[in-house]
């Protein structure tokens, strides 16, 4: 638990990217939106099978009080998609442990239906040393985010498809519309254990050069 003051990391890289893109020059608009929320215990805490509704109408059970994060960076995806029409939607987060079982430290997960998109990003980690690696939107496990009382329960409930990491990156692309959208699952990278390459112990910015670079990749 004492490391969970990681999980600001994904709003943290995305205020650090529009930062250092804003200092560099880069010739693209830049809407930054960053999801906080406490998560502690009180009198109005979620408890599980509450149903939220969040932005632009979409109905969720809750099954796991734990997996909160998903829960408001649907709400910026929608609000996104609904209001902003962007050009690129893309959402970082240090959203799940299975991603970090997977990949280890060293890479995130990314999903994206570009592969276009994904293999630009794949290759500007290579060079920046913000390595991702793109993971499989398996649609045959889009029964599990089924619910009895909602559109969709947030974990992945139904069934036994033991893939956390692409249960969560499909549960956020029901918000997102037909956008170029990336999500970048990066659980595992956002903190060294150790000093190690060019991270030292603790938070590791993991993101912003990858980020930065693709935002300067616009003419």
């Amino acid at each position: 638990m004492m490391a969970m003051k990681s999980d600001m990391s994904g709003a943290a890289i995305i205020a650090t990217t529009t930062l250092a893109a804003a200092e560099i020059g880069v010739h693209v608009r830049i809407t930054a939106l960053m999801m906080c929320a406490e998560n502690s215990v009180s009198s109005t805490s979620q408890r599980p099978s509450d149903v939220i509704k969040h932005y632009g109408g979409t109905t969720v059970e809750v099954i796991n009080t734990d997996a909160e994060g998903r829960l408001v960076l649907a709400d910026g995806l929608a609000y996104a998609d609904l209001e902003l029409n962007p050009d690129y939607l893309i959402d970082v987060a240090t959203l799940t442990g299975a991603a970090t079982l997977s990949l280890g430290r060293q890479y995130a997960a990314m999903y994206s239906r570009d592969k276009k998109l994904a293999h630009q990003l794949f290759e500007l980690g290579e060079s920046t040393g913000d390595r991702v690696w793109h993971m499989p939107l398996i649609d045959d496990y889009s029964p599990s985010l089924e619910s009895d009382i909602a559109d969709l329960n947030h974990t992945a409930d139904k069934g036994n498809f033991s893939a956390g990491s692409v249960t969560a990156a499909l549960f956020l692309e029901k918000f997102v519309g037909k956008r170029r959208w990336v999500h970048l699952d990066i659980a595992g990278p956002a903190r060294s254990e150790a000093d190690s390459g060019e991270n030292v112990k603790g938070g590791t910015a993991f993101g912003v050069r990858l980020l930065t670079q693709w935002l300067a990749s616009f003419k």
